[in-house]
């Protein structure tokens, strides 16, 4: 690999903490980015697999990208080209989900030349990460209310696939917009419906029953409507591994939804190391958290509304969160490094599950408000 050398349009980060969401907002506004002490005292040092396999993503769905890396992988250069889109076949690193790179494109698809049709092979479910099922439950609709008309946006999975081994499948189809629509969401609505499904590769019917028993007990006392569905998996739509995990969706009347899962650890010869009814309880404790966090948009994606704001036409956007994690607060942050764009946070009463206020000792709702930089797809107009 060649030497990096010094750009004074460049923006220079340090470490490899939030190295996807530098790449991602490098790619939207077109800024070159250098980062450098990448690991610089670990052993081995440098980019991890997963994280090369990251880049040759961006690579792939940009046409002029250049990439330099130095010889021990602590430094990066990031010139980023146009995004072009089109038809993407990629073998993920088995050390993370599918989801972790699904996510960059749920982000760049709207704005791409061509509209994206996205294959791609490795883990579907993994603890590290959400899910594909989790982004089909919670992101899309989200991304959904941006683009208004959401023909040609699909997300499917084609084969599951448990860790170490893999052998899910996924397509992504997205179509592309010249501009976002502009969002004012502050209302949640009321919880009518709790949804979910089991899913088991390779192993047992039965832990997939006991987990759909063990998550319904506490969820039957928040809400009557509670169904959640088994998805026995075998031979090669079974992916590589076994294992088994549980993913719940809550849905409230004004259209909005909240989801958690929760997948069991890798399965050795044959034998679980996960608990059924221990999988079943947290789940369903973990969605009852974020029923309570309120907001219109899960923790997980909150960075997500917040990108899609930033970018939409020039007027106010405003939507109500829960509290924000680690993550969307570094994620602000790199937003007005690159675009200059601050946002105005509030504190909303918010709705306990029955419905009344909040005190205010207990307010936890966040009201996001922003300015959209009016971001136009310019490649779009190149067709």
């Amino acid at each position: 690999m060649s030497a990096i050398g010094q750009f004074e349009d460049t923006l220079i980060f340090e470490g490899c903490n939030f190295l996807k969401q530098r790449l991602l907002l490098s790619t939207l506004s077109g800024k070159p980015i250098r980062i450098i002490n990448i690991r610089r005292y670990a052993c081995p040092p440098g980019l991890r697999e997963y994280e090369v396999n990251l880049i040759r993503l961006f690579d792939k769905i940009t046409n002029g990208t250049r990439i330099e890396l130095n010889s021990t992988g602590t430094a990066i250069l990031y010139e980023p080209g146009l995004l072009s889109g089109g038809l993407v076949n990629h073998e993920c690193s088995l050390q993370r989900g599918i989801g972790y790179y699904l996510d960059v494109l749920l982000a760049l698809g709207p704005f791409c030349k061509i509209p994206l049709n996205a294959n791609f092979k490795g883990v579907t479910n993994s603890q590290d990460g959400p899910s594909v099922d989790h982004i089909l439950a919670s992101a899309i609709p989200i991304l959904k209310k941006f683009l208004i008309v959401d023909d040609g946006l699909e997300l499917k999975v084609l084969k599951r696939g448990l860790m170490p081994l893999g052998g899910g499948e996924v397509l992504f189809k997205c179509p592309v917009r010249k501009n976002l629509h502009t969002v004012q969401m502050s209302n949640t609505g009321m919880v009518k419906r709790v949804r979910g499904v089991v899913y088991a590769c390779k192993v047992s019917p039965a832990l997939a029953n006991r987990t759909v028993e063990a998550a319904k007990g506490p969820l039957l006392k928040f809400i009557p409507d509670v169904y959640i569905n088994t998805d026995q998996t075998k031979g090669r739509s079974g992916g590589k591994s076994p294992g088994f995990g549980i993913l719940l969706v809550a849905e409230t009347t004004d259209g909005l939804f909240y989801a958690a899962e929760t997948v069991s650890s890798i399965i050795k010869d044959g034998t679980p190391h996960s608990v059924p009814e221990d999988l079943g309880k947290t789940t369903a404790q973990k969605l009852l958290d974020e029923i309570y966090r309120g907001g219109c948009a899960d923790s997980t994606f909150q960075w997500l509304v917040a990108l899609y704001m930033a970018l939409g036409q020039k007027n106010v956007a405003k939507f109500a969160t829960g509290p924000f994690s680690d993550y969307t607060v570094n994620f602000l942050q790199q937003l007005r490094q690159f675009f200059s764009i601050t946002f105005k946070l509030e504190s909303i009463a918010g709705q306990n599950p029955d419905g009344r206020q909040r005190p205010i000792e207990e307010r936890v709702a966040v009201l996001m408000t922003c300015v959209g930089i009016g971001y136009s797809n310019i490649n779009k107009r190149m067709l």
